[in-house]
């Protein structure tokens, strides 16, 4: 369960991220609410996990999980570059993830 709730951390921090970009500087109410409770959630949800994991570990992984889910997002829907350079540093984040992952049993 503490594995699920890292991830969900992970990708709530994907939502805020992403999110900044449409709060136009926090100057539209909606993105701003949605972004804010996101970035809430995202480190809520870190702190339960870090009840049962190692900081290093578990702050790697979310912020990992942040990195890699942004930047395919920026991929996909913003049309950002998809060089093989980006996608191997990306794939180089998700070995290190499962890496940690795997050294955390």
């Amino acid at each position: 369960m503490t594995w699920l709730i890292l991830i969900l951390a992970g990708l709530l921090e994907v939502a805020w991220a992403v999110g900044l970009k449409y709060t136009a500087g926090f100057t539209r109410p909606v993105p701003s609410v949605l972004t804010l409770l996101a970035m809430a959630g995202s480190v809520g949800l870190l702190g339960l996990a870090l009840r049962n994991l190692p900081l290093g570990t578990a702050y790697a992984i979310w912020t990992g999980i942040g990195t890699v889910g942004t930047v395919i997002f920026g991929i996909i829907v913003l049309g950002e570059p998809a060089s093989v350079a980006r996608l191997v540093c990306i794939a180089m984040i998700v070995a290190g993830i499962l890496g940690l992952k795997l050294a955390t049993a």
